[in-house]
C-alpha cells in the first residue's frame, strides 16, 4: 500500500527546500542590484553647483509666476481679481525668506553655471536678508489691501511691492533690460 502521507510529506519538504531556495536568490539578487543605488558617490561640486542653481532659480520662476498675474492687471491686460492679488502676494511673502536660504546654501560664482546673479551677492547676504524680509512685509502689505477689494488702492499697493522685487534686482541680478 502506497503511503500518501509520507509522499505528501516528502513532497512538501521538496517544495519549502526549493521556496527557501528562491528566497535567497531572490534576496541576493535585489541586494547585488540595490548596492550600487545605495553606495553612489557624493555629487561633484560641479553637479551640486547645478543643483545650487537650479534651485535658487526655480524659487524666483515661483516668485515670477506668482507676481505676472498682479502686474498683468496693474497694465490691464488682465482682469482685476482682488482674490487672485491677494492669494499671490500671500505666496510671494511665504516665498521670500527662502531667497537667502538659496543663496547661503552654496556660492556659485567659481563654477561655469548659466547664472542671471551677480557674483557680488554672495558678498552681501546680509543685504539680502533685508531686502527679502522687507519684500515679505511689502507682498503682505499688498495682500492686506487686496483683501478689502477696492481695485485702484490694490493697484497703487503694487509700486511698494514692485519697489521691494526691484530693488534686489537692481543690485544683484545682471541688467537685460
Amino acid at each position: 500500500m502506497y503511503d500518501f502521507a509520507g509522499a505528501a510529506c516528502q513532497v512538501n519538504g521538496i517544495f519549502k527546500m526549493r521556496t527557501r531556495a528562491l528566497s535567497s536568490v531572490l534576496v541576493v539578487a535585489f541586494t547585488a542590484l540595490a548596492l550600487p543605488s545605495f553606495a553612489q558617490e557624493a555629487p561633484s561640486p560641479e553637479k551640486r553647483a547645478e543643483n545650487a542653481t537650479a534651485t535658487r532659480q526655480g524659487l524666483f520662476k515661483l516668485l515670477g509666476f506668482n507676481m505676472a498675474p498682479i502686474v498683468g492687471m496693474a497694465r490691464a491686460r488682465l482682469p482685476f481679481d482682488a482674490a487672485t492679488a491677494e492669494r499671490n502676494a500671500r505666496r510671494i511673502a511665504s516665498l521670500a525668506p527662502m531667497i537667502p536660504d538659496v543663496l547661503a546654501a552654496m556660492d556659485t560664482r567659481e563654477f561655469d553655471v548659466e547664472t542671471e546673479a551677480l557674483p557680488l551677492i554672495w558678498d552681501n547676504l546680509d543685504d539680502i536678508d533685508d531686502k527679502a524680509q522687507n519684500l515679505v512685509s511689502e507682498a503682505n502689505k499688498f495682500a492686506d489691501v487686496a483683501a478689502d477689494g477696492d481695485q485702484q488702492l490694490t493697484l497703487r499697493g503694487l509700486r511698494a511691492l514692485g519697489g521691494a522685487c526691484g530693488n534686489c534686482h537692481d543690485a544683484y541680478r545682471v541688467d537685460n533690460d
